[in-house]
C-alpha cells in the first residue's frame, strides 16, 4: 500500500509483515515506524505504534494508522481492538473506522 497524501518525506510505503506481527511504515526505503499486532482468528489486536526519531511530526504514525485499519477494514470478519492508546485516539477521531471495533 502506497500513500503520498500531504507529506514533505517522501513517498510513505506501508505493508503488513506478518512474520513480525506488524504494519510497517517505510519512507523512501528507510523503515520510519510500525504498528505491532496479536492476530486471532477474527481479532487483529493493535498493541504498540512507534514512529522512529527523524520522522516524527510529519503525519506518518496517523498514515500508517489508517492503512492499516483500511487493510484490516478489507478482511472480512476480522475485528480490532485498540490497545495502543495511538490506534485508539485514532479510531476516535476518525469514527468511520469504529465499526471495526470488536465489542
Amino acid at each position: 500500500m502506497t500513500d503520498q497524501s500531504g507529506s514533505n518525506a517522501g513517498e510513505l510505503v506501508v505493508s503488513d509483515h506478518t512474520d513480525k506481527s506488524r504494519f510497517e511504515a517505510h519512507v523512501d526505503g528507510r523503515l520510519a515506524g510500525y504498528a505491532e499486532y496479536e492476530q486471532s482468528d477474527s481479532v487483529i489486536t493493535f498493541t504498540h505504534t512507534i514512529v522512529k526519531d527523524g520522522f516524527e511530526g510529519q503525519g506518518i504514525g496517523g498514515r500508517l494508522v489508517r492503512a492499516a485499519l483500511d487493510t484490516v477494514a478489507a478482511s472480512e470478519g476480522v475485528r480490532v481492538v485498540a490497545e495502543c492508546s495511538f490506534v485508539a485516539a485514532f479510531i476516535d477521531k476518525h469514527p468511520e473506522y469504529q465499526p471495526l471495533l470488536a465489542s
